[in-house]
């Protein structure tokens, strides 16, 4: 094995331990299921490591690798057998035990108040407020126009805020999830 390959193997393994956590984060707040974010998570960075010597700009990774997760969330949006898969009952979602009540309240009625957004409107949201991509970068990523970007937001958080109802008080929407930066 050449000192190359090596020095890209240790490079990969540095920024995969470094940001999994964050992309699979961003994986689950897409698909709402913990175990698919895991899978996600997997193709995205299955994708990067494929390419990883052609990489030029280590800066710019974290988009390559969101990407690659948006893309294969939507690819696996639109398979049937996912389509026919339905979520019998809510399972709790886990508790940081120096995580205060109200604040964990939040943020599972948030997660299920997301999962009945539809999928393109959700990685629209997602992109837009947890990631805090403009709308340029969220069309970039979306492989779309500036204007779609802004249709599906609009769309999304309006579904939000029907979902939720009175649960987040003064137009708090955006401040229930948490932020990856």
């Amino acid at each position: 094995m050449r000192r190359d390959e090596n020095e890209d193997r240790r490079q990969f393994s540095e920024y995969f331990a470094a940001r999994r956590d964050v992309v699979r984060r961003s994986a689950y707040l897409m698909c709402g299921d913990w175990h698919w974010a895991d899978d996600l998570a997997q193709t995205a960075f299955i994708r990067l490591a494929a390419g990883w010597h052609r990489v030029r700009d280590p800066k710019a990774l974290d988009a390559f690798v969101r990407t690659c997760l948006v893309r294969a969330y939507l690819a696996e949006t639109r398979r049937v057998w996912r389509r026919r898969e339905r979520i019998v009952a809510d399972t709790p979602e886990p508790v940081d035990p120096d995580d205060s009540t109200e604040a964990a309240t939040r943020r599972v009625l948030f997660a299920r108040a997301l999962r009945q957004v539809p999928p393109r409107q959700r990685v629209t949201l997602v992109c837009r407020f947890y990631h805090e991509l403009d709308v340029a970068e969220t069309a970039a990523v979306l492989g779309c126009s500036e204007g779609t970007v802004k249709s599906q937001t609009a769309r999304g958080l309006a579904t939000l805020r029907r979902v939720l109802g009175d649960a987040v008080p003064n137009g708090e929407l955006i401040t229930v999830g948490e932020r990856s930066r």
